[in-house]
């Protein structure tokens, strides 16, 4: 049990993929994914790690601070192609994805 407990607390700390976790313990992925999911159900029929429920996190005298973020995607710049790969590139025979055999 102590071991299957490590390895949860590994996943949750370290943030690494579950695949890699079963490398470094010599297991199988979906192994770590079934221990995971198994001491993860333990804790909640523990009953000393659920949340609150809505009702009991709202309050009626609580203020309220709400904070936007604007995020916008931005194009990823690449470098612009020169007007001499251009030109080299449609002198190949294989620009357009035509099939040269040979004979």
């Amino acid at each position: 049990m102590e071991d299957q407990l490590l390895v949860t607390l590994e996943y949750w700390r370290e943030y690494r993929s579950q695949f890699h976790i079963a490398t470094s313990w010599g297991l199988h992925e979906t192994t770590v994914g079934r221990i995971v999911r198994k001491v993860e159900d333990l804790l909640i029929k523990c009953g000393k790690f659920r949340l609150p429920s809505k009702r009991a996190l709202y309050q009626p005298g609580w203020e309220w601070k709400v904070m936007v973020v604007d995020v916008g995607e931005i194009e990823i710049e690449r470098p612009k192609k020169t007007k001499t790969i251009l030109q080299w590139q449609a002198t190949l025979p294989y620009a357009q994805g035509t099939v040269v055999s040979r004979v």
